[in-house]
């Protein structure tokens, strides 16, 4: 595959991968949505289509990453290292253009929003938080879980006999079949429900990043701090939680 069709896969699939979940998370958290208050069900559930949808879109393209952990455990597992910034950075462009079009789908609710009397902070629409702000259990929290991710994906694709940059038929990507993104999404919908309490499962180090970046720079009113002292840790536990994966996986497969 061409740098430009891992650069437009790449892109093309984490936008849409966050124009779900930051659309899911707009849906719940805003005054004035019709899906207003509907849980941390919805959101889970949410996310995992969000992977669904970017990784069946770009997976003829790029193999379908859309997360750097996922990137750097195949890194690790194949010795392939020569396409990894390229593809951080197109998931990082589509993780923000994600989060612009999420945005532009909720305009009206964040107008609506920042008229109410107390206005709902709007951070948690695109970027992950601790519900207990202690730097070291979050980030042991966001390792176990990206290695509960990449582990099975690393499985998947050596089930099928895929090395990185293959796509048998026409939509397997790193997976291994189409049937197992589907299997993938709903790993995501788990690692949400079971795993994602304590810090709001980042998981990936784009999935969190670049909708904080577009939260900074939108304007958004009222919108509330972006949370600069704690955004390293969605970045660093994420990005460990892939090598070791990937180490994992080396040594027991």
């Amino acid at each position: 595959m061409s740098n430009g069709d891992i650069f437009v896969g790449e892109v093309i699939g984490t936008g849409l991968l966050i124009l779900f979940g930051a659309g899911v998370c707009a849906a719940v958290t805003l005054h004035r949505s019709k899906a207003r208050a509907a849980g941390w069900v919805a959101i889970a559930f949410g996310w995992g289509l969000g992977v669904m949808a970017g990784a069946y879109t770009a997976a003829p393209l790029s193999g379908g990453h859309l997360n750097p952990a996922v990137t750097l455990g195949l890194a690790v597992d194949t010795g392939e290292w020569g396409k990894v910034p390229l593809y951080v950075a197109a998931q990082l462009t589509g993780a923000v253009l994600g989060a612009v079009l999420a945005y532009l789908v909720y305009f009206a609710q964040f107008r609506a929003n920042a008229d109410e009397e107390h206005a709902q902070p709007t951070l948690g629409i695109f970027a992950t938080g601790p519900e207990v702000r202690s730097p070291a259990a979050n980030v042991l929290t966001e390792v176990i879980a990206t290695v509960a991710l990449v582990l099975p994906i690393l499985a998947f694709g050596r089930n099928a006999g895929i090395g990185v940059g293959q796509i048998p038929g026409q939509q397997a990507g790193i997976y291994g079949s189409g049937i197992s993104i589907l299997l993938v999404a709903l790993l995501v919908v788990g690692i949400g429900l079971s795993l994602g309490g304590p810090t709001g499962y980042a998981i990936n180090p784009a999935r969190d990043l670049g909708p904080r970046i577009a939260h900074a720079l939108l304007p958004i009113p009222r919108k509330g701090t972006s949370d600069w002292s704690y955004a390293w840790i969605p970045v660093a536990g994420p990005a460990v939680g892939g090598l070791l994966a990937g180490l994992i996986f080396n040594a027991a497969f």
